[in-house]
């Protein structure tokens, strides 16, 4: 006789290691996506990636919501950046989910264009924690901090949670 109960316990138990799984698959997209974005120079696509209060710390400069994240791709730092040869390269993420939210942290590289040499050289290494809530249009970032690894507290404390 099929016990019915262990049956459905064992169904949500399922259910809800599917549903976590495919929240890590999102979430690891949205990571994955960036560098492509900001690279390929698609602002709205960037933006999109956040809530359009979202918030994005870049020491020294912080944006607010999805016109200064699209404003930062258009302008004239990043299009040289990437009119020069640039990759933003996004290191495998940590996922910590808590239901609707999410926290995900992560290595990053800045690879230039190294036309003298005739490659590429790292310019900056940074650890990022991005900040994730559920909304009716998916997983969004509502806060990403991104500090350069130069022996700095602030950038090490970022990554304590790996621990």
């Amino acid at each position: 006789m099929i016990d019915t109960a262990a049956l459905l316990a064992r169904l949500e138990a399922v259910e809800a290691r599917l549903r976590v799984a495919e929240d890590q698959l999102a979430l690891s997209r949205i990571i994955a996506s960036y560098g492509p974005a900001v690279d390929s120079g698609s602002a709205g696509t960037t933006a999109d990636l956040w809530t359009e209060d979202g918030v994005y710390d870049t020491f020294p400069v912080v944006l607010h919501g999805r016109t200064d994240l699209s404003e930062m791709v258009t302008g004239e730092l990043h299009q040289s950046l990437i009119q020069a040869g640039a990759a933003h390269l996004m290191g495998p993420p940590r996922i910590d989910l808590d239901g609707d939210r999410a926290v995900v942290t992560h290595y990053s590289q800045l690879v230039l264009r190294d036309e003298a040499g005739d490659g590429y050289r790292v310019w900056r290494t940074g650890v990022n924690r991005w900040e994730f809530l559920r909304t009716e249009q998916g997983w969004k970032a509502t806060h990403r901090v991104n500090r350069q690894l130069d022996g700095s507290a602030e950038a090490r404390e970022l990554l304590v949670m790996l621990a």
